[in-house]
């Protein structure tokens, strides 16, 4: 480690190059090049050291626990990993050759730092950081490369605004988005799968957002049925077993049938903005309470799905005082931990379970 095998670092110039296109922003010269798994390893420098006040920084902290996974996602993905730019200052002057021959108007070259310049990471340090950590596990990446975005150092006040100006408009994909999209995770295809499978679900789940509009003519939001499936399933292993996935489906499908107005829906008979605004079972957290009622239900001895027709006799209107200060307060509704699990009780009292979640896992702690 710390071997310079690499022809970015020439040590008797002392200096590193990289293939690069330079270009104009806000009238100064920057430059997008490539750079190797190798010299992030050993010249791209944070600054966050505790010790340094806020102030005196150009970065934030890092946050140790975030490494590891992506540490692991690149490890784990050698042939079809994908990481966005990283941008960096340079603290010396950055010299640019433009490559030989006509065409391109002397954009594409190389450009030529000092071995000893600093290096600043102004945004992706934890990209750099897990780039780093999966150099030192598996050295033979050291030939990876990485698109930098190189901008010379004006100094401590510019470095802070530009990490200001590179963060201010990231927006990061919602929770569903992020699911539809994850064609990597097991669980993630499932869900979607989820979705398309159940009657209930299909054709009603927002895909995108995490939260439904009034109007919206979606019930369920992607990441909702993600969240209380796996209060259902309580599965801690990427794979999902067969019969796992047969059972999530089975049990969405009865709670269905054993929900009135969730029936009205399926026959088109109300819409699902009038859902919202009169049934809390319309919501999320009930979603996930329910979720919570099937993992007790299905790993009792009694038959679970005769268990669910306790469901028809539920009151689930909103402004039953049965839900007040659990999902509702002041006709407003609220999703807590604590809330979801004392309406999840509600439920299981309605179908017949006499016992108390903490009760429940107590009991099943003793066996």
């Amino acid at each position: 480690m710390g071997k310079y095998a690499f022809q970015e670092v020439d040590k008797e110039s002392g200096t590193i190059s990289f293939e690069a296109v330079r270009g104009m922003q806000a009238g100064k010269e920057f430059y997008i090049g490539m750079c190797s798994f190798a010299t992030i390893y050993n010249h791209f420098k944070f600054n966050d050291d505790p010790q340094i006040p806020p102030n005196m920084r150009a970065q934030r902290k890092l946050r140790q626990s975030r490494i590891p996974e992506i540490t692991n996602y690149i490890i784990n993905n050698p042939k079809d990993y994908i990481l966005s730019s990283i941008t960096v200052s340079v603290g010396s002057k950055i010299s640019f050759s433009p490559a030989p021959g006509p065409g391109e108007g002397g954009r594409m070259g190389t450009i030529i730092i000092p071995i000893d310049a600093p290096i600043l990471i102004n945004d992706g340090q934890h990209r750099s950081a897990a780039i780093k950590s999966a150099y030192q596990q598996r050295p033979e990446m050291g030939n990876e490369k990485m698109s930098v975005v190189f901008f010379e150092d004006k100094g401590l006040h510019k470095s802070q605004q530009m990490f200001a100006d590179l963060n201010k408009h990231a927006v990061k994909p919602t929770r569903s988005l992020g699911i539809l999209y994850d064609h990597r995770d097991t669980f993630a295809r499932f869900i979607v799968s989820l979705a398309n499978d159940v009657e209930v679900f299909r054709g009603r789940t927002e895909m995108e957002k995490t939260s439904i509009s009034n109007r919206s003519t979606k019930f369920f939001t992607l990441n909702g049925i993600a969240d209380a499936t796996r209060y259902l399933l309580r599965i801690k292993t990427k794979t999902i077993p067969a019969d796992k996935q047969q059972l999530a489906k089975d049990y969405w499908a009865e709670v269905a049938k054993n929900i009135p107005e969730w029936n009205l829906l399926n026959e088109k008979k109300v819409s699902p903005s009038e859902l919202r605004v009169n049934y809390v079972h319309a919501h999320t957290n009930v979603l996930n309470a329910l979720g919570m009622v099937g993992y007790v239900l299905t790993t009792q001895p009694d038959p679970w799905k005769s268990k669910l027709k306790g469901l028809q006799k539920v009151r689930w209107e909103r402004d039953d005082p049965i839900w007040e200060g659990k999902l509702v307060i002041d006709g407003r509704m609220l999703k807590t931990n604590l809330g979801i699990k004392k309406a999840a009780e509600v439920i299981l009292a309605g179908c017949g379970v006499d016992k108390t979640l903490d009760e429940f896992e107590g009991q099943k702690s003793q066996k």
